[in-house]
């Protein structure tokens, strides 16, 4: 077998209802979506043209005159691995000093692999050479450094990758020369030395000489150029070139060209240059002798009448206000050192408003930095040369953009109005704040019902985007909210707005309810409405449906709130009445005993004040005599008014003395201890349960007995 080659065998159904004619074998690749099918006839075939080291999965199905059957279950297999069909991309070779070299490639293609790589070979030999020698590398290894080289010798080097099956195609020959000696790369290289320009119709020829240190590696030469400006186009050249032509050009244009060596560490200083191409009525014989211009000595550039413009002028964005401006003066020498008392003056200006008028400043070097800049704004900036009387026009304009910054102020004409319809729902509007500082990412909308409350404790409707609008659903009827906005772009948040109040509406209707969705009443989308139903039709009118619901709802509620009402107030009112008539009772009890025990006096019905006669009475000493009947005994309390004798008249003062704070109860102020168990009914706790109250003797001045 081939590593494009499967073969596959079955066998015939153990169950059959029917002659089988023909079988297909389905089949693909691991992670293809597409299934392919092929018909045989017999219980083998060998799949082939298939992709090396490649995972398939088959089955197979049978059919009959009934059509197809059961398939069978997935088998996946591989097919056998072989040698890259490609060789690596990308191969690279760079000097590292005057005895290395370092190679650098990448993996051939996934489709030219054909199996696992397991590794890379290097070869490589001295000049034209048929010897090679042969370095092995892993195959997670992308790079190799070659050493023991011999100083300023031409290498030539290529790679190819091998699997267990052996090793595929190798890369295309590429040349290095080592250097003559070590050479620093610590710093970048210096400016070159010289630039030449000569122009053609459509095109430039730009040659140069290297960098007067020589000790410093230069990799290559960058050329950059443009019209006005020379940041348009950038080629890259090798370090042993020293000529190029920039083709492509419109003729009678004005272009500036840079130059400038770079190594690893970066790019050096630059050598600036400009030409005009000439125009299309005049052209040049292409193939001039440019033995001369190569080597032609430097000869500074005189100044012109009058001065010519800054050429190559560029702005650097540093931060959100801050741009640095640079450029280069063709009436210096090629070092770019003044030594003259000329200045530069450096406008600008942004676009936004319109009209805006420039800003100008003066520096003698050749680069300016202008801050105090509006973040996210496009400015423009020119330069002019001015010595002594002499003044250059404006050169051509630069342009940058400062850099984004939180916004500085919050967004403006807040408004919240409810939408028609849907009381619990409002929409909120606004427009974007003055000083976005960037560009707007989206807004937050903060609200709630207590305008002094914490910002954690808002609700946070967050809006995607620059929309300038946001509805926010199911708010509580007829309550103050207080609404903030919040802006944001790519740098942060900005400050709040002020809180506009919004009160939503009263609920005046049932329609207005209806509408409001209130909980419990579920809305079903998509489901179509119901005809409506006309005088004469057999079903019921729905329309008014939840309005009478809603009103037999609250005819209930009331009803019921009436009736708790009057119930509590007639037991108000019972509760009352009874107590007044009890008191009544009670003072008409008192009253009737009262004067049955003091029938035969009742002139002295008002009790004596023991306070006003109190010097008239004295106590009187108990007697201990040992006799079987002391004067302090308990004496029985009479059960009726009857029981009580004429001759105990003289007591009725004590009585009255004692009963003295009770006068309230009764007009009279009189009250006996048989009133008092004619009122045993009516009172909370029976005289009964007392406990026996004892007799206090007392002397007066008239009492002559007990």
């Amino acid at each position: 077998m081939s590593p494009s080659t499967v073969s596959l065998r079955w066998d015939v159904p153990l169950i059959g209802s029917g002659e089988i004619q023909n079988y297909k074998i389905y089949y693909m690749e691991k992670g293809s979506d597409s299934e392919q099918d092929l018909d045989v006839s017999t219980l083998s075939h060998t799949m082939t043209g298939l992709r090396k080291f490649m995972e398939y999965s088959f089955r197979v199905v049978a059919f009959n005159k009934h059509g197809p059957g059961v398939s069978t279950e997935d088998v996946s297999v591989r097919t056998y691995s072989d040698v890259p069909s490609a060789p690596p991309q990308n191969v690279t070779v760079d000097v590292l000093n005057s005895k290395s070299l370092i190679v650098r490639w990448q993996p051939p293609s996934a489709d030219a692999q054909n199996g696992e790589i397991m590794g890379y070979k290097i070869r490589y030999r001295k000049g034209s050479r048929k010897s090679e020698v042969s370095e092995i590398t892993s195959a997670s290894q992308l790079q190799q450094v070659i050493e023991g080289l011999q100083r300023g010798t031409e290498y030539m080097l290529r790679v190819s990758a091998f699997t267990v099956n052996g090793t595929g195609p190798a890369s295309e020959w590429i040349s290095a020369e080592t250097f003559e000696s070590d050479l620093d790369e610590t710093r970048v290289p210096d400016v070159p030395s010289s630039l030449h320009v000569r122009s053609l119709v459509n095109s430039i020829v730009v040659s140069w000489t290297p960098p007067e240190n020589q000790d410093i590696v230069v990799r290559g030469y960058t050329i950059a150029y443009g019209i006005g400006s020379p940041h348009a186009q950038t080629i890259k050249v090798d370090y042993k070139q020293r000529y190029y032509t920039i083709e492509n050009l419109n003729p009678s244009s004005h272009y500036v060209i840079t130059l400038k060596a770079f190594n690893n560490v970066g790019e050096g200083i630059p050598v600036y240059e400009s030409a005009i191409t000439r125009p299309q009525s005049d052209p040049i014989d292409p193939d001039v002798d440019l033995y001369e211009l190569f080597h032609a000595p430097y000869t500074p550039v005189p100044d012109p009448l009058p001065m010519l413009p800054p050429v190559g002028v560029q702005a650097s964005v540093l931060n959100h206000d801050a741009i640095k401006v640079t450029w280069a003066d063709n009436s210096l020498p090629k070092n770019q050192k003044i030594t003259d008392a000329r200045y530069y003056t450096v406008r600008w200006k942004t676009n936004i408003p319109a009209n805006t008028k420039f800003k100008a400043a003066n520096t003698t070097t050749l680069n300016h930095m202008v801050t105090g800049l509006k973040p996210y704004t496009l400015y423009e900036f020119s330069v002019m040369v001015t010595k002594g009387r002499r003044t250059s026009t404006w050169s051509m304009t630069a342009h940058g953009t400062t850099f984004e910054l939180i916004p500085s102020s919050s967004p403006k004409d807040v408004t919240v109005v409810s939408k028609e319809g849907r009381p619990r729902t409002i929409i909120v509007n606004w427009q974007p704040p003055s000083e976005a500082n960037g560009k707007i990412t989206g807004y937050i909308i903060y609200y709630s019902t207590d305008v002094k409350a914490e910002v954690h404790d808002w609700v946070i409707e967050p809006v995607v985007g620059n929309r300038l609008t946001h509805q926010i659903q199911e708010l509580t009827l007829d309550t103050a909210y207080y609404f903030k906005i919040q802006a944001r772009n790519s740098k942060g948040m900005g400050p709040m707005s002020e809180a506009v109040q919004f009160r939503t509406p009263k609920v005046e209707s049932s329609d207005k309810m209806a509408n409001d969705q209130a909980p419990g009443i579920s809305v079903k989308q998509g489901r179509p409405s119901e005809p409506e139903q006309g005088i004469g039709s057999g079903k019921p009118d729905m329309s008014g449906t939840a309005d009478n619901h809603i009103l037999v709802i609250v005819i209930i509620v009331s009803v019921g709130a009436f009736t708790i009402i009057v119930v509590v107030v007639g037991a108000f009112l019972c509760t009352r009445r009874t107590t007044s008539q009890q008191k009544k009772k009670r003072a008409a009890c008192k009253s009737t005993n009262g004067s049955h025990k003091y029938k035969g006096n009742s002139k002295d019905l008002k009790p004596p004040d023991l306070w006003i006669h109190h010097e008239r009475l004295e106590l009187k000493p108990i007697d201990k005599s040992p006799e079987p009947n002391p004067v302090m005994t308990d004496t029985p309390i009479p059960r009726s008014s009857q029981d009580i004798s004429p001759a105990e008249s003289s007591m009725d003062p004590m009585l009255q003395r004692r009963n003295s704070y009770r006068g309230h109860e009764s007009e009279d102020g009189m009250s006996t201890l048989g009133g008092r168990r004619g009122m045993r009914p009516k009172m909370m706790m029976p005289f009964d349960s007392q406990p026996p109250q004892r007799k206090c003797v007392i002397w007066d001045e008239g009492m002559t007995h007990l």
